[in-house]
Formats: structure tokens, sequence, C-alpha cells
């Protein structure tokens, strides 16, 4: 699957990085580029459940590609937002079905460490993702 090159900038970094206290610093490095929500988008209707952390998903499709805002109150989640994110913008409905999160994460070299509630909140945005994109 083609990545952009933000995706590719990532992999790279963390593929760098040595040991889990290298790749937290990233996280929360990645976390300060998400771009900060409104506090309008900050509604219930954007809420993703599922999450134990508080977790807002904005989208909107661009010439049948979708874009994503996220933001999170927990830093470490907002890290792991910010690269969820740069997989998945510009995808089509079609792929953003089809993407393997869980390989993504372990291509990143995270996977590890990623505890089972936060493996369960980033599903719970992948497929709020998902049911986005496949609404009429």
């Amino acid at each position: 699957m083609n990545l952009s090159s933000e995706a590719q900038e990532a992999l790279a970094t963390f593929q760098q990085a040595r040991g889990w206290e290298q790749r937290a610093r990233l996280l929360m490095q990645w976390g300060e580029r998400l771009a900060a929500l409104d506090e309008s988008e900050k509604s219930e209707d954007n809420r993703v459940h599922g999450c134990e952390s508080l977790v807002w998903l904005v989208a909107h499709q661009d010439n049948g590609q979708w874009r994503f805002k996220a933001g999170s109150d927990a830093r470490l989640l907002r890290g792991l937002l910010a690269l969820l994110l740069v997989r998945v913008q510009g995808l089509h409905s079609a792929e953003l079905a089809q993407l393997d999160l869980r390989g993504w994460f372990i291509e990143l070299g995270l996977e590890r460490q990623l505890s089972p509630s936060r493996s369960n909140g980033l599903h719970a945005v992948l497929q709020r993702m998902a049911q986005l994109a496949s609404a009429p």
C-alpha cells in the first residue's frame, strides 16, 4: 500500500528509535503536531466511544479522499492519533476499510507498548472512520 510522505517520515523516524523511552518521546512530539480542535468540534457528535480517554474525530471528504482531525485529553494518545492520521489522510473509503491498523503500529515498533485499552481505543477510532466513510 502506498504511504504518504508524512507516513514514510513517521515510519523512518520510529524505526530508527532505540527503545521505548525514545519512542515515547517521539510520540509526544508527534502528538504536538495535531492541529488543535475548536471547542465546537469537541462535541458529543464527534466523540469516539470505546476509548478510556476523551477522543474526538472530525472528518470530511474532499474529491473522494478523507481528511481527518482528531484530539484527545491524553498526551500519549494524541501521539498515537497523530500517527494514525498520517496513515489515513487522503485515503478513499475502500482503502480506509482495508487498513491494517495493527500492522501499521507493528511497523512503527509500537504494538508491544499499546496497552489493551489504548489498542481498543485506536480500533474504536478506526471503526468510527470506517463508519463515516461508509455513510451515504
